[in-house]
């Protein structure tokens, strides 16, 4: 990670003119439109930063995160009117280079006068202030004052030595990639590109290299093939010599490999797209790749030969190892997806890294796109019962929950920095929306102490979370951040790393050396500390590792931070004191470690000026770097270590070619500094020269002398300080009042014991101070304030707990759960613990040590299952239980209810689930339209019909996160009558015994006896039973047209029922199955009414004989009248529905309320206080027998889709 990594601006990350820089990006909202600079150059180049809803970000350091390839410079393809065209530069991760900055678009407009002479280059106008406007740029006041007091200003034109070359042939390409290899190295190289934002991709592309610090080009398209066109370029951060470019894709997919900067070129096929890649931090030869379909490559050739490493790798979620954590420098660390949508963490070996070698260092899954990899740490978050829970590795050791106060209860979390030994993170709690607080680590970074609250943060152009904290490079523990106070933006200051904060003083006068009235806490200076993409974004900050002292930044004097009235201030001595030096934004390059500022004004007109400052912004000198006013694309500074030649990248006009003006500035100095041209300076705040526990001294140029510095040379000297209590924060649970005292939290009680610690150990008490990390005091307090070791005092177990790993209540059937025994307090070497699975299964341990990974076991049944802990040693015990829901997923779910039924009379209906043991269920029953369902803990009901017509019935199953339903619909009748039929064999060798098959028969079965009967069809209903041989249910049902007339009577049924008989009887009902199979349907037997075949003939004894079965049957009619229950199939051939029900002919659906037993229903809202058993879930039906066990959960012989 960088130094203030995903969440605010690093000393390396500006959008203004940086030294030492390697790579630009230029953007033209004109060209790419929308908010944001211009699109992604690449998939992968938006910013590591990003916030998931889970949050937990970060920004990787270079070498670790993904690289995307060097930024681009975009130029318009139309005119765009002044004051539109806004440019940025960013750092390109994973390069290794540092970044130049351009131009952004000014806020404040000019005049069409203005404009006119600017873009002329026209002569000087005097505005009303007595400020003098050259060329359409405003110079700050002219007036000479005390170099303590006012901004001096040369304004005598001095003339710096340039060059310019132009790319000629590419003034319709509108992006560019630059490199500069720096570092003693000459070269330079450029990829311009035409992109065509109507069509997504890149039409041309050209490659031009200078092998003299930028003075003259030379096109290698010819080098690389003149059909090729390029679309990336990346450079290997450890050997800048090595060079890489990727060309398009859509026309082919290869790399182009460079040795010697690009001088010559390999090219190689690739059978994947590469999305991103990331460079090992030593090899310069190994690269992990990642592919457009979330493969992850490596090479150990620099992209010669490739191999896969994993797939369903999560973007931007892989790191190489860290030199000192890791033994294997070629481990790779990465979060991987599961076929069911999981992440977990693994890591391999990058050339072995198949399923056997392959380590899970946290056990079970983590929270999707939370892996973090950074220098000794490994965070993940893992979220249960709807709050996050995040977890640090330090030195690749085991995980331990990362600590915050008791009730911070955080939301987001990101981590900002990992130097030092020490985590800083910023955490947004339960009460925050637009505000976070800082928090700072132990050395393990697991116990976390606040460090500053309510930070103000905002969302970047790519959605990432940026939070104002700026880290100041060169100095130790100092850090900028913008609080929010009362709706109130103010800027603070730390020299402490977080102990100590205070407002900024303002300047003593402004830039005419007028005073200025500001008196603290009242009036301060306010800072913008944001570093964004986005070119309309206001704030710009720079501090430069080898010149620790100066800092230069935009904001304004006030009560609080403003987006208006923006002016550039600077301090030459570590924040302790600030001068205004402009007041419209500039854009400020460090040059020769900073003995030379160069100021370049943010403005939409083409210039030819800039401002050098040799006496760290006390005065200015104006320069001239072209004779042509130029519109500035962008402006690279030199890498390494003197930083002395600048090119400035820009056009004429809006169509002209690229125009690269090489300035440098070695004319301007004649000797090299020697040791009396320096002077000492030493660090402090306010007067304090112990900064982080010692007291340091740097080498600094006279400001009198213009020499050139070269070398940095560091700080001269550094004695560490008596510790006083100013080097001591508070400790974990601890708290600091009004009076400097750290007092316990009202949530903490420091008796309590580690629970590591036996009787006749020792233990560190702590005193409720903890030394600042990284601070180098001595003596003094220390003792004082430094935890004391105690002998462990026998305790009695207390606070006992018994959780999942993964904090559920549920696990599944013949799967590994894992219990995890907290205890917070007792002696945990002597100290007996027994553990009762609750499934007849227990076990004993000895101490607690040894179940640091947690309980593993697996139940092979599901219910309920009480989980009960017991904790015994001398002094006393205490016990705890859990709950444990044990459920095996619910796979199928069938209602069983009759086709048909009559009024007023008693139906059941029955939920199948498949599996049938599943675990704990609820069942929610909906009838028709009814708006608000009925709740049962079992899985039948029984209910009536009052009224005739058609019936939805819906079950919802839930069984843990699952939920499942389906859908019947029965017909109710006052009377019906219903006869089984058969069919002759022949028909049971096609029957696969599937839904659909029994709909199609029951349609053909149906058709037949209306052609043989003549019976209309509203008459008839066919069911198909499941099952052989072949059986189906005839019904006979009444029918009244829409008009309430003509409907049927009992006689009627009989009549038709009796037509039926006899016709199947005479074998006059078949059907062709097939060509050459025809099948006959017979009438098994009637119930409900006597269906007799009555002739003139017969005796007496026959007529006594059919007087008896007359009364038989009507017994029959009655029985069945009133007891019986039409079975549970849901085959209809009369209605065609989506859920495997038919019906032909439409009725209507007047529905009716059934009358429900209130015992077994209950109402949302309703509790349900029934007494659950630890006991198997069983549902039978005559329907489905049980086969068995599949896996580890209960199946049936036949499918449950079959009924």
């Amino acid at each position: 990670m960088g130094k203030v990594g995903a969440c605010g601006g690093s000393p390396a990350r500006l959008s203004a003119l940086l030294a030492g820089a390697g790579l630009l990006v230029l953007c033209a909202p004109g060209v790419c439109g929308g908010g944001s600079c211009c699109p992604s150059p690449h998939p992968s180049s938006a910013a590591r930063s990003a916030s998931t809803h889970r949050g937990f970000s970060h920004q990787g350091p270079p070498g670790r995160a993904p690289a995307t390839p060097l930024p681009l410079v975009v130029r318009p393809l139309f005119s765009v009117a002044p004051g539109d065209r806004a440019l940025s530069l960013e750092r390109a991760r994973g390069t290794g280079a540092s970044v130049a900055a351009a131009v952004r678009s000014s806020r404040r407009r000019r005049s069409g006068a203005d404009q006119e002479k600017a873009e002329l280059g026209g002569g000087a106008s005097r505005s009303p202030r007595g400020v003098l406007r050259d060329g359409g740029q405003q110079e700050p006041g002219t007036r000479e004052q005390d170099p303590d007091k006012a901004t001096r200003f040369r304004m005598e034109e001095l003339r710096l030595t340039s060059t310019t070359f132009a790319l000629t042939g590419d003034s319709a390409h509108n992006q560019a990639m630059v490199h500069w290899s720096g570092h003693n190295s000459s070269v330079i190289l450029i990829l311009t590109k035409l992109y065509d934002y109507n069509l997504g991709s890149i039409t041309e592309s050209s490659l031009w290299r200078s092998t003299d610090y930028g003075t003259t080009y030379e096109k290698l398209n010819d080098k690389v093939g003149l059909k090729t066109i390029l679309s990336y370029l990346y450079v290997c951060p450890t050997n800048k010599r090595k060079i890489m470019l990727l060309t398009d894709p859509e026309i082919e997919s290869s790399l182009l490999i460079s040795s010697d900067e690009g001088a010559t070129y390999q090219k190689y096929r690739l059978n994947f797209y590469i999305q991103s890649l990331l460079f090992h931090p030593k090899q310069e030869d190994w690269i992990l790749a990642y592919s457009q379909d979330q493969k992850l490559y490596s090479s150990a050739e620099f992209g010669r030969r490739w191999q896969l490493i994993q797939e369903g790798v999560v973007p931007n979620r892989f790191y190489w190892s860290v030199m000192g954590s890791n033994k294997e420098p070629d481990l790779v660390h990465l979060e991987a997806r599961t076929v069911d949508g999981h992440s977990h963490y693994l890591t391999c070996r990058m050339q072995n890294c198949t399923e056997a070698n392959r380590n899970k260092p946290f056990p079970g899954y983590i929270d999707p796109d939370s892996l973090i990899v950074q220098d000794d740490y490994v965070f993940v978050q893992l979220t249960s019962g709807g709050r996050p829970h995040y977890y640090v590795s330090y030195r690749r050791n085991a995980f331990a929950q990362m600590k915050l106060p008791k009730y911070a209860l955080p939301k987001d979390m990101h981590v900002i920095s990992t130097d030092e030994n020490q985590v800083f993170a910023a955490v947004q709690e339960w009460n925050q929306n637009d505000t976070y607080n800082l928090y700072i680590s132990d050395t393990r970074g697991v116990y976390f102490t606040l460090a500053l609250e309510n930070v103000q943060s905002s969302r970047g152009p790519e959605g990432n979370v940026m939070i104002d904290l700026y880290e100041v490079a060169g100095i130790k523990g100092m850090f900028l951040a913008n609080k929010k106070i009362d709706n109130q933006v103010k800027t603070f200051i730390t020299y402490n790393k977080g102990r100590d904060w205070r407002l900024l003083q303002a300047p003593d006068t402004d830039l005419r050396g007028d005073p200025v009235h500001c008196l603290l806490p009242y009036c301060s200076l306010h800072l913008h500390l944001k570093v964004s993409e986005n070119p309309y974004t206001s704030g710009i900050i720079a501090s430069k590792d080898t010149a620790p002292s100066i800092i230069v930044a935009s904001g304004n004097i006030g009560s609080e931070l403003s987006d208006t009235d923006i002016s550039m201030f600077v301090s030459s001595d570590a924040g302790n004191t600030w001068r205004q030096i402009f007041e419209e934004e500039h854009s400020v390059l460090y040059l020769d470690q900073g003995g030379v500022l160069v100021a370049m004004k943010h403005t939409s007109l083409p210039i030819r000026h800039l401002w050098l400052s040799f006496d760290e912004g006390r005065s200015w000198s104006k320069y001239s770097f072209t004779s042509i006013p130029l519109f500035v694309d962008g402006v690279l500074g030199e890498p390494g270590e003197e930083t002395l030649i600048m090119t400035v990248f820009g056009h004429f006009s809006h169509r002209s070619e690229w125009q690269l003006v090489k300035v440098d500035y070695k004319s301007i100095f004649d000797r090299r500094c020697a040791e009396e041209d320096y002077r000492p300076w030493q660090l402090h705040s306010q007067g304090e020269a112990c900064i982080m526990g010692a007291k340091r001294i740097y080498k600094k140029r006279k400001s009198e002398r213009k020499c050139m510095q070269g070398k940095y040379a560091g700080a001269m000297e550094s004695k560490p300080c008596v510790c006083t209590e100013a080097d001591f924060d508070c400790d974990y649970g601890y708290e600091r009042h009004s009076n400097g005292q750290c007092l316990p939290a009202f949530w903490f009680n420091p008796s309590s014991l580690s629970k590591d610690c036996s009787l006749g150990q020792s233990y560190l008490n702590s005193t409720g101070y903890r030394k600042v990390v990284s601070n180098n005091c001595t003596d003094g307090v220390r003792e004082q304030y430094t935890a004391k070791p105690q002998k462990c005092p026998g305790k009695a177990p207390r606070g006992l707990r018994i959780v999942t790993a993964d904090g559920k209540l549920t696990a599944e059937q013949g799967h590994n759960v894992t219990l995890m025994v907290q205890l917070e307090e007792g002696d945990v070497q002597r100290t007996l613990i027994q553990v009762d699975f609750g499934d007849g299964i227990a076990v004993s341990y000895v101490n607690l040590s040894s179940m640091e990974d947690g309980i593993k076991h697996v139940y092979q049944n599901v219910g309920i299952f009480r989980v009960t802990v017991q904790v015994d040693n001398s002094l006393g015990s205490d016990s705890a239980v859990l709950y444990l829901h044990v459920t095996c997923p619910l796979e199928h779910v069938h209602l069983s209810l009759p086709f048909v039924t009559t009024k007023n009379k008693e139906v059941n209906a029955t939920a199948v689930l498949w599996p049938s043991q599943v675990g704990t269920l609820t069942y929610v029953w909906w009838y028709g339209n009814n708006t608000e369902p009925l709740i049962t803990l079992e899985g039948s009901i029984s209910f009536r019909f009052t009224s005739e017509g058609m019936n939805t019935i819906t079950v919802q199953v839930s069984a843990g996160n699952a939920i499942l339903q389906d859908t019947k619909t029965i017909a109710v009748y006052e009377e019906f009558r219903s006869l089984r039929l058969s069919f002759s064999p022949n028909l049971d060798d096609y029957n696969p015994d599937i839904p659909e098959w029994r709909r199609d028969i029951g349609r053909v079965i149906k058709k037949s006896l209306v052609e043989a009967t003549g019976v209309p069809g509203q008459h008839i209903l066919v069911a198909v039973l499941p099952g052989l041989p072949t059986t189906a249910e005839l019904f006979v049902l009444p029918y009244q047209d829409p008009a309430g007339e003509n409907k049927r009577s009992a006689d009627d049924l009989e009549q038709i029922s009796e037509l039926l008989i006899h016709k199947l009887n005479q074998n006059s009902v078949h059907f062709e199955l097939k060509p050459g199979v025809q099948v006959l349907v017979h009438a098994a037997h009637l119930t409900a009414a006597p269906l007799v075949d009555l002739t003139p003939t017969h005796s007496g004894s026959a007529m006594l004989m059919l007087l008896s079965v007359v009364f038989v049957g009507l017994a029959v009619f009655v029985i069945y009248k009133f007891k019986r229950k039409i079975p549970g199939i849901n085959a209809y051939a009369q209605m065609q529905n989506e859920k495997e029900q038919e019906m032909i002919s439409p009725v209507s659906h007047s529905e009716s309320r059934p009358s429900v037993p209130q015992s077994e229903l209950r109402r949302p809202g309703q509790l349900i206080d029934e007494k659950v058993e630890s006991q198997l879930i069983e549902v039978s039906n005559s329907n489905f027998e049980s086969s068995g066990v599949l896996g580890s959960c209960s199946v049936f012989s036949r499918n449950p889709t079959e009924h």
